[in-house]
């Protein structure tokens, strides 16, 4: 059910005869005298973005939002009544200290981490000890595994109340990493838990606190090796049991097991998933109504990631059987909502689906119904929806829409148009944007790019081009979003005079999952071959100046840019890369061994993808900076890198932010971004 969308502009026609492919619509120029981005508006400045409408809701019938004049008001989603909106004093909330940290709501107390220790705090104003941290390197209560998996807390209340389930960390066996704390007088060193790639990692159990009998037991896991990742954990709509997607340390097989709350006891596996390429659970599972079945969510089964009906039993049904990726959004029982790339890889729209079905009903007898599609307009929606799935808000945007928020029913009618979004740009320079596709190195895919075109663009001229990458696992750059989902900077630079391309390649997600895993123990190569045949593309352009292309990402996108400049050195004359993976075995354990194995069981995976070999290679200018506390990937990295172009004689240049850790923030990362143009100024 893709959509071709066959209004082009009479801009666009002139591309037939270009090189420039896959070319679907365009932002057309504007405002040639306008005022022209600075720094601080390109990257950190929220005047130049479109305005929001931030609401939440209260109930199934009521939600909030802050007005323009700041006060907060509550509406009736029905009527749209509006009224003043004053909290319930929360006497027990007000009570916690200071320094709690992930506090969390458990039927009428909270509970609470500090210090590596869970605390309760009930309606008496008494404080009770849950777990209790008296070692260094044993966490109670905070996320695990360096929040993969889609982990990002430690505590998980039961729908009633009456019991909590919560992680215990134990990473005493984990090395130690050092970084340099300058801030003090001799400056002294900040060791962190950081598991590298084939060494010892953290262990992780789970406990299950009982409110009332004020006791811990522990859920008896016994699947794998210790080192065994517990993901997704979630409640039985009865409070009764809990499920845990248990991964192996290689992350090639998961266990969907069943405990008793109780006693912690295994109960049964209900179901399996294995893969030589990777599994990898982003999702809890959903109780689906009263029915005593619940809704889980993968693509190793379609090559998708499609929701399916499950039972206890281990029976599975695809509700959501399209050749795309889609995400659960909530469920009343009737019908199942969700969020799909089946329109276009690109949108994101709001459908439903109806299933009939009893209590204890075989899965294969419920009746399900066709997919109804509740968002129309072109763009990327984001949906929230109402506790009792009858309204949700819609709050949208595409190339040239810089933001619409409705409130709908789930029927998909418009009850009130809430806020239009006006053109934060209007004023400035606007260069022109090309949002198009090109395709795959192995021709299967197309790939979606945006391209900024310079400021009054003339196609007799040349001018340089700025490839921006990241291309990495769990990313998708390129969105029917305003200005197709913009980094600023690269309006900045379009406005003085460059091309600027962004461009997803193989690996990225939203893709399904060959797509994604076509990446597997390669990291970077087919990413570099799919760039390159963006690269090639516009090399064939003749305002493209062949002799003047430069590179320049982050993270990840740091690696690709060292990847280009060093494999392509002829071609990549410029590159500036930040916070760069140089080498998978200094990489975490999680993500690391996901995609890449280890070392030992890949030695030449690990021996391609190195970039330490490559510095002797690198003829163009390169400027790498790094957060000196980076948390994230480590300094081993970059140093080493440096280092091996030291013994190889080959220059570069080096520019640490001594204080920020892996992205540099605030007026600093104003710092950082002029230095990174002035880079390309100078050399490009």
């Amino acid at each position: 059910m893709r959509r071709i969308i066959a209004s082009i502009s009479a801009l666009a026609f002139c591309f037939c005869a270009s090189a420039q492919t896959g070319v679907f619509d365009v932002h057309p120029a504007s405002d040639p005298d306008g005022k022209y981005l600075d720094q601080a508006e390109a990257n950190i400045s929220a005047k130049t973005r479109p305005q929001n409408y931030i609401a939440m809701w209260l109930d199934g019938g009521h939600y909030i939002y802050r007005s323009k004049d700041g006060q907060i008001l509550k509406v009736s989603a029905l009527t749209g009544e509006e009224s003043e909106y004053k909290a319930e004093k929360d006497s027990v909330r007000q009570s916690l200290p200071k320094d709690a940290q992930n506090i969390t709501k458990l039927g009428d107390k909270y509970v609470f981490t500090r210090g590596g220790s869970i605390y309760l705090k009930d309606d008496c104003d008494k404080t009770h000890t849950i777990a209790e941290s008296t070692e260094d390197g044993i966490v109670f209560g905070e996320s695990v595994s360096r929040n993969e998996f889609g982990i990002s807390g430690g505590l998980f209340p039961a729908p009633d109340g009456s019991k909590l389930a919560f992680y215990r960390k134990d990473e005493r066996a984990v090395t130690r990493f050092p970084l340099l704390d300058i801030t003090t007088r001799t400056g002294s060193p900040k060791f962190i838990r950081y598991p590298m790639n084939g060494m010892t990692s953290e262990r992780i159990s789970l406990g299950i606190y009982d409110t009332t009998k004020r006791n811990v037991v522990w859920a008896s896991v016994s699947d794998f090796g210790e080192d065994r990742y517990l993901t997704n954990i979630s409640w039985s709509a009865d409070s009764k049991s809990i499920y845990i997607q248990v991964v192996d340390r290689a992350q090639h097989h998961m266990h969907l097991n069943k405990y008793s709350a109780e006693d912690g006891s295994f109960i049964k596996t209900i179901l399996t998933e294995e893969n030589d390429a990777w599994i990898e659970p982003q999702d809890p599972v959903f109780a689906f109504g009263e029915s005593g079945q619940f809704i889980y969510r993968t693509d190793n089964r379609d090559g998708y990631r499609n929701l399916y009906l499950c039972d206890d039993s281990g029976a599975i049904r695809n509700i959501t059987p399209v050749a795309a990726d889609v995400a659960y959004v909530g469920n009343d029982g009737k019908y199942v909502y969700y969020t799909s790339a089946e329109i276009s890889p690109v949108e994101n729209h709001l459908f439903r689906v109806s299933i009939v079905n009893k209590r204890n009903m075989d899965i294969a007898k419920a009746k399900v119904g066709k997919a109804e599609q509740l968002t129309t307009e072109r763009g990327w929606h984001s949906i929230s929806l109402s506790a009792d799935c009858k309204y949700f808000i819609d709050s949208y945007s595409s190339l040239n829409v810089p933001r619409e928020t409705d409130l709908r029913s789930t029927n998909g009618k418009i009850e009130r148009h809430l806020f239009s979004a006006e053109d934060p740009l209007k004023g400035y320079v606007q260069c022109e944007v090309d949002f198009g596709t090109v395709k795959s190195a192995d021709g299967k895919y197309d790939n979606y790019y945006r391209l900024f075109k310079p400021r009054n663009f003339d196609p007799t001229k040349k001018y340089p081009l700025i490839v921006y990458v990241y291309g990495g696992p769990h990313s998708q750059m390129v969105q029917d979003t305003w200005l197709g989902g913009v980094r600023l900077w690269e309006m900045y630079m379009a406005e003085r005079g460059y091309v600027v391309y962004v461009q997803d390649n193989r690996g990225t997600e939203n893709r399904g999952a060959a797509f994604e895993k076509a990446i597997n123990r390669q990291c970077g190569q087919v990413e570099m071959a799919d760039q390159m045949e963006g690269v090639k593309m516009l090399m064939k352009e003749p305002w493209i100046d062949a002799e003047r292309i430069g590179v320049h990402g982050w993270s990840y996108g740091g690696f690709m840019t060292i990847s280009l400049i060093t494999n392509y050195p002829d071609i990549f004359k410029v590159g500036v890369a930040g916070g760069p993976v140089i080498d998978w075995k200094w990489y975490e354990v999680m993500y690391g061994e996901r995609y890449m194995d280890t070392e030992e069981t890949n030695p030449e995976g690990f021996a391609k993808t190195s970039l330490i070999n490559k510095a002797k290679d690198l003829k163009g200018k390169l400027l790498i900076c790094q957060g000196a506390i980076d948390n994230t990937v480590v300094w081993e990295h970059s140093l080493s890198f440096v280092q091996k172009c030291v013994e190889e004689n080959v220059q570069l240049d080096y520019f640490p932010y001594p204080c920020s850790e892996h992205n540099v923030f605030g007026e600093w990362r104003v710092h950082l971004m002029d230095k990174v143009t002035d880079y390309f100024n100078d050399y490009l």
